[in-house]
């Protein structure tokens, strides 16, 4: 009985302890060395080709370095494609064309072709992959964003100006509507008029 006692108070008075280191590298330490995962990774097929793409870190930003990694296999027999890979960059922009800037032209890897990257402003762009295979040419266009995202991206953009429109055409058919009641008043006030000098 006596220990139960000893045990409680023993437990009721111990300081709380608080660890003070934790194994692994900080999140302020990751680069695009790293072994974090990847923002997107994306497979898709073009053509003879079996294609999966990466982007390191997780969350691009301005200023700190990036990495792309793409895998190109044969659909066919699953050969891993062994030329080079010209990486370029634009802007994505909806209207009007965006100059491509070519970022570098990579030999495979252990059949990964690695691009490095560092974009200076935040904003949406679009990597394109090229090669060229049996006298072939293969461009694989993927999107890339840099920093946060926008506030309003194109969807609420095109949202807020339809709404902007069927407002305006409201005011416009009350406008209209309203001169017409004036109008209908006038010209029933011109009549009971004429019909009381008639009278």
């Amino acid at each position: 009985m006596m220990n139960k006692y000893f045990l409680f108070l023993f437990i009721l008075f111990t300081l709380p302890v608080h660890a003070h280191h934790v194994l692994g590298r900080p999140a302020y330490s990751l680069n695009e060395d790293s072994n974090t995962p990847p923002s997107m990774q994306v497979e898709t097929q073009i053509g003879n080709y079996f294609v999966t793409y990466m982007i390191f870190p997780a969350f691009p930003k301005a200023g700190e370095r990036g990495r792309v990694n793409l895998y190109a296999t044969r659909i066919d027999n699953g050969e891993a494609y062994n030329g080079e890979v010209t990486f370029s960059v634009r802007d994505d922009v909806y209207f009007g064309g965006a100059e491509a800037e070519v970022l570098g032209t990579q030999p495979p890897d252990d059949s990964v072709f690695r691009q490095g990257f560092e974009f200076s402003n935040n904003g949406d762009y679009i990597i394109t992959a090229s090669f060229t295979a049996n006298n072939e040419p293969y461009n694989i266009d993927f999107p890339l964003r840099i920093g946060p995202p926008a506030a309003i991206g194109p969807i609420g953009i095109a949202v807020a100006a339809i709404v902007v429109i069927l407002v305006g055409v409201n005011l416009v058919q009350r406008k209209r509507l309203l001169r017409s009641k004036i109008l209908n008043a006038h010209e029933e006030t011109q009549t009971n008029n004429v019909s009381n000098k008639s009278s």
